[in-house]
């Protein structure tokens, strides 16, 4: 059964019925005795409940909106109607995105990692259409700071998507130009091993939304070619 189906088996059931979906993330993904499919049900409900606030101011999320979240997540065959669902659940639940935010901060605890996936998938979305508008990059800062996630923190996920063929290559690797090269590749090394997609999948990132880890690794990958072509110049 896919992470889709037990989402909204549960829905239909009447376990999010309750109305709240900023409960989603502590209390469904509760129901399950599994701490993998514990952490891929609660970050399956984030993604989706903060993607249908950054989606309309009021809430309301179009079919524009659906239709860029299954280009960017691989959904398998069959399961558009369980996602269809959800979004649908989503949109019409009225609680404000800091109310689901800070829920999903809790659920989360000290996992500044799972944080992170959530932010960068969110990221994904918001860029769906080929660029982060600034009412959507501001709703993610504020998103951002809810879960603790600021200052450089956010710039280096925010560098990934927001005009990486133009944006500072340096700042995406955490890395500044005083390091020398051997040293930046350290930590590009590092980074490549700390994304990989199974390192995203152990921490409960679903096979499904495998895009939020190429197109990490993709904005990594491209800022180490930067550097080094500059560097080598």
């Amino acid at each position: 059964m896919s992470i889709w189906q037990k989402l909204a088996e549960l829905a239909d059931g009447g376990v999010i019925a309750f109305g709240l979906m900023a409960g989603w993330a502590g209390g469904l993904a509760g129901g399950f005795a599994d701490p993998q499919t514990r952490r891929q049900v609660g970050f399956s409900v984030a993604l989706i409940a903060l993607s249908a606030k950054m989606a309309k101011a009021d809430g309301i999320v179009s079919t524009i909106e659906v239709d860029a979240f299954r280009r960017q997540f691989i959904v398998p065959l069959g399961e558009e109607k369980h996602v269809a669902r959800l979004f649908d659940l989503a949109k019409g639940d009225v609680a404000g995105f800091e109310a689901y935010a800070a829920r999903i901060a809790a659920f989360y605890e000290e996992d500044r990692k799972g944080l992170e996936d959530v932010l960068d998938g969110l990221f994904v979305i918001a860029a769906a259409d080929g660029a982060v508008h600034q009412a959507e990059f501001s709703y993610l800062e504020q998103v951002g700071a809810i879960f603790g996630i600021e200052g450089l923190a956010f710039d280096r996920i925010a560098a990934r998507h927001v005009l990486p063929e133009d944006g500072d290559p340096y700042l995406v690797l955490g890395a500044n130009r005083d390091m020398k090269l051997d040293e930046i590749r350290h930590r590009y090394l590092a980074l490549v091993t700390d994304n990989h997609p199974d390192r995203l999948i152990g921490r409960g990132v679903p096979e499904e939304f495998v895009a939020v880890a190429n197109k990490r690794l993709a904005a990594i990958n491209g800022a180490w070619d930067r550097i080094e072509l500059e560097r080598r110049q």
